[in-house]
């Protein structure tokens, strides 16, 4: 085994762990590989100990990795997540070649990937990205303008809103993590019962990340986002 064949599998072990302890099916719980910055190399060797799912910030550089990649001649299409910020001049990248997005926290947004999600492809799943905690360098919506934004974005075409993701301020302990997560997982479900017209897909709640997988699995998390407990320590991007 690689290094991180190695490290996929004991992350994967450790959601495994953290779903027993919550009492949770290990199939609610997906897994995304957060790749930004490493080199295309390093996504085909996670791919090739059976990654599907990767996670990239800067849009640019993920493109290129995504072209490289595919050169590579995988056996199985690899699914790709933007969750970095997405500027005004940056959605048609994200709409042309991803196939999740999860960082919407505006309708401007929202429309513009949608009137650039190309025809030949399928819709762009959408995750409204939520500022839980108020953090002060955190991007996102407001939790209370998070359904009115949701029900708008569910709307429009060539887009499918499936959920929320958060990325809460560092938190000091288990016990303080799962607090803030409980929050996110409180508005999601508040969410699903409106029963917001177009929410019918409305299954993903995207939190955790290395340091907190286990609290936001607790807390009801479906999809965590690992980087560092895959790839190692971050390299410097280039964007």
């Amino acid at each position: 085994m690689t290094t991180i064949s190695n490290n996929l599998h004991r992350v994967r072990e450790q959601i495994a762990n953290a779903c027993e302890r919550a009492g949770r099916p290990v199939a609610d719980v997906g897994l995304l590989a957060v790749s930004k910055t490493f080199a295309a190399a390093a996504v085909r060797e996670a791919a090739e100990a059976g990654q599907r799912r990767f996670g990239e910030n800067y849009i640019q550089e993920a493109v290129e990795k995504m072209t490289e990649v595919a050169g590579f001649g995988l056996p199985e299409r690899l699914e790709w997540h933007c969750i970095g910020p997405i500027q005004s001049n940056k959605t048609r990248l994200v709409a042309e070649h991803f196939d999740w997005a999860h960082t919407v926290d505006r309708l401007k947004i929202a429309q513009r990937l949608s009137e650039q999600r190309p025809e030949s492809l399928p819709p762009l799943m959408v995750c409204i990205q939520v500022n839980i905690d108020g953090g002060a360098n955190k991007s996102g919506v407001a939790p209370q303008e998070a359904a009115e934004l949701a029900r708008a974005a569910a709307a429009l075409p060539r887009i499918v809103v499936r959920g929320l993701m958060c990325i809460p301020e560092p938190a000091d302990g288990f016990d303080a993590q799962l607090a803030v997560h409980r929050r996110a997982r409180q508005l999601f479900d508040e969410m699903a019962a409106q029963r917001i017209p177009g929410l019918d897909g409305f299954d993903t709640l995207s939190m955790g990340m290395t340091d907190d997988l286990a609290a936001a699995v607790a807390a009801g998390s479906t999809l965590v986002r690992v980087g560092s407990g895959i790839f190692g320590r971050r390299q410097t991007a280039a964007r």
